[in-house]
């Protein structure tokens, strides 16, 4: 070929590709396309073609490249720059005049209201999808991870450029980096055209649009979702770097912005003015919602201003600018067939209905909880009662109460069983919980599977394709009796399991590697001790660094923890005082499971000193706050002593600055403690 060719070729390659983003820039996010299928794919197809002869040219930003990546093990874990909040839940015009009201209160104390003078909010449907953050450097896609637990996710960054709704490039004036949140979504009659096409093939469907999506989008093949008609729409941003020209100073205008980049954002949003005005649009929204083309659970205020937004800051892990107002929950009536009892990981018997199967809530509901046996007492719910069922969400379905005028003759009061209805062992109810227990511990298998079942999850362990169905059969082989048991198997051992091919196992077992290097804070969640979140493990492995640290303490060790209290502190001393337990974390190092090593001291600005966080900060969290502390060779503890070098309080601070203020501690606000840390 003469060079004269070769350019033109490459000029029309270009012409192609410019060609083909622009279309799949009107029929994706304007939802107004400019050509037929058919020529678009005419497109497609002839810069496919030069690409095969030239793969040279080939590169990531071609749309020849949304699909084609080898299915991946499991997903990788992905720290968010900026944590994915979430939001504050209203389910009342009250609870939104009370908000307004505190949002008015603050920023007339900021001198940025007027006396007389309404805040101006940007108004929002609440899609029911499955949020993400996108990260583009340049202006190129490089990265995309689910919110996970807000501060990091699963990488998802091959799928979601299978998605034509996102641009793999920004248009001009994008800033050197930028996370864009968003939420996935499937559209309702893409969903249905989904349904009738995995059913034609003899493939499971779906129950709803949102978990069809989530399904979608958390495939380890990207050709698969590919097939998936997915969208995304941008509703915010996270980190935002290197921008030379100025930004917009609303949040209104910022989503202007973000859809000059080329990104798509939702259309059905509104200015309006005052707590009235977003009652009104909550009401507008509500009688239209049957018409719009994707599911929604609410609408979104938030504060239009972003310097008010700044002012205002936040609370716990939610900004104060901002609320869901969500809609009333869906509320069906059907037979109480049954009233069965599960066993959890702790052992708690949960009175479990089975239903005459009712659609509510957007799935087909056939189970739902009871809570306990005072709450059926107290709601008086018989076993062959019509009741009425409520679901929103993904809230678990509960039984609020029956409809007596309909309750048969024959109904029956339902009597705690007094031996688990696994294990055989004797029940007890200890005198202050409402909760009936096995006595059964580990010897019960259903407090096993649970057991394994918490270890296994995305907050835990996150053991990829270790789920409820597999750990049964490893369960009632008697081939897993607790966490360590999970690194003596084998891909050929697994692999002649039901449901599990030679691909599957060998998957699994590259998960269950990948987890015996973990952070501390998951290992201890993943422990199962009772009382213990995924907070409260994150503030122990801050504090003791180590689990030989953990399993030395004592009670009075762990109640210098943030927010641990004497229930827990017991609970702890209780396992780690257990033979098994101590038997199985010296299992768990035998099988090589290590502790990840904690981020390594930054600077030694606050070596020897010791602080005590208090109330919410304007702008940091208190896991940011205590994160610097110790970038700064710092110490946090839980508590106020003589032995406490500084208290940082902020808004609502209440005990621990009242004792600091008794033994005269120095008090730090924000401020204070970011000037000793010399930033």
């Amino acid at each position: 070929m003469t060079q004269g060719k070769e350019q033109q070729l490459q000029d029309e390659l270009q012409r192609l590709r410019a060609q083909i983003n622009a279309h799949n820039h009107a029929y994706h996010v304007l939802d107004a396309p400019t050509i037929s299928d058919s020529e678009f794919d005419g497109l497609m197809q002839r810069l496919l073609a030069i690409e095969a002869e030239h793969p040279e040219w080939v590169n990531a930003d071609s749309p020849s490249q949304r699909v084609g990546s080898a299915p991946l093990p499991f997903f990788e874990s992905v720290r968010h720059a900026v944590p994915m909040l979430s939001l504050g839940n209203a389910f009342s015009s009250e609870e939104v005049m009370a908000f307004d009201k505190r949002v008015c209160d603050a920023l007339r104390a900021a001198d940025l209201l007027g006396p007389a003078e309404k805040v101006e909010y940007n108004c929002e449907v609440k899609m029911d999808g499955l949020a993400i953050s996108i990260r583009y450097e340049d202006g190129r896609l490089v990265r995309a991870a689910t919110r996970g637990d807000g501060l990091s996710g699963e990488d998802v960054t091959a799928n979601i450029r299978t998605l034509r709704s996102v641009p793999l490039t920004l248009s001009p004036g994008f800033p050197e980096v930028l996370e864009v949140r968003g939420e996935v979504l499937m559209n309702r009659s893409d969903f249905e055209k989904l349904n009738k096409q995995q059913a034609a093939a003899g493939d499971k469907t779906f129950v709803n649009p949102r978990n069809a999506a989530a399904g979608s989008l958390r495939q380890l093949d990207p050709r698969l979702t590919a097939k998936r008609p997915l969208r995304f729409f941008a509703y915010g941003w996270g980190q935002l770097d290197g921008l030379t020209a100025p930004l917009p100073d609303t949040h209104s205008g910022m989503l202007d912005w973000l859809s000059s980049l080329g990104l798509s954002v939702g259309k059905y949003r509104k200015r309006v003015t005052g707590p009235e005005q977003l009652l009104a649009y909550y009401e507008e929204i509500g009688q239209s919602r049957p018409s719009l083309p994707f599911d929604i659970d609410g609408v979104v205020y938030k504060v239009n201003s972003l310097k008010a937004q700044t002012e205002l800051g936040f609370v716990s892990r939610a900004p104060r600018f901002a609320l869901a107002h969500k809609f009333a929950a869906e509320e069906a009536t059907t037979l109480l067939v049954d009233i069965e009892v599960q066993v959890g990981r702790t052992g708690a018997l949960t009175p479990v209905a089975r239903l005459q199967p009712v659609f509510v809530g957007g799935v087909t509901v056939t189970n739902a909880t009871l809570h306990n046996e005072d709450e059926i007492r107290r709601k008086d719910v018989r076993i062959g009662d019509t009741v009425v069922v409520r679901r929103a969400g993904d809230v678990i379905p509960e039984v609020l109460r029956p409809v007596l005028e309909m309750r048969p003759a024959d109904a029956r009061q339902f009597v705690m069983v007094t031996q688990c209805p696994v294990c055989g062992s004797a029940v007890e109810r200890l005198p202050d919980e409402a909760a009936t227990r096995c006595t059964g511990g580990l010897f019960c298998a259903a407090q096993r599977k649970q057991s394994l079942l918490h270890a296994a999850g995305r907050k835990a362990l996150d053991i990829e394709g270790l789920g409820e169905k597999l750990i049964d059969q490893l369960v009632d082989l008697d081939w897993v009796r607790s966490i360590a048991d999970l690194y003596a198997l084998s891909v050929e051992k697994v692999m002649g399991l039901e449901r599990m091919g030679r691909k599957s196992a060998e998957n699994l077992i590259a998960a269950i590697e990948k987890s015996k290097h973990m952070e501390l804070s998951r290992i201890i969640y993943a422990l199962g001790i009772r009382h213990v979140g995924e907070t409260t493990a994150r503030d122990l492995a801050r504090y003791f660094g180590s689990l030989d640290a953990l399993i030395a303490a004592d009670e009075a060790a762990f109640l210098q923890v943030s927010d641990v209290g004497p229930v827990v502190a017991e609970s702890l001393r209780a396992f780690f005082a257990e033979p098994h337990n101590i038997a199985v974390l010296d299992a768990l190092r035998t099988a090589g499971v290590t502790v990840k090593l904690p981020e390594s001291v930054k600077s030694t600005v606050l070596q020897g000193k010791t602080f005590v966080l208090t109330g919410t900060l304007p702008t940091l969290t208190r896991d940011e706050a205590g994160k610097l502390i110790m970038e700064a060779g710092g110490k946090v503890s839980g508590s106020v002593s003589k032995k406490t070098s500084y208290v940082v309080a902020g808004e609502e601070a209440g005990s621990k600055l009242e004792k600091a203020r008794e033994l005269s501690v120095p008090v730090l606000d924000e401020a204070g403690l970011l000037t000793l840390l010399g930033q």
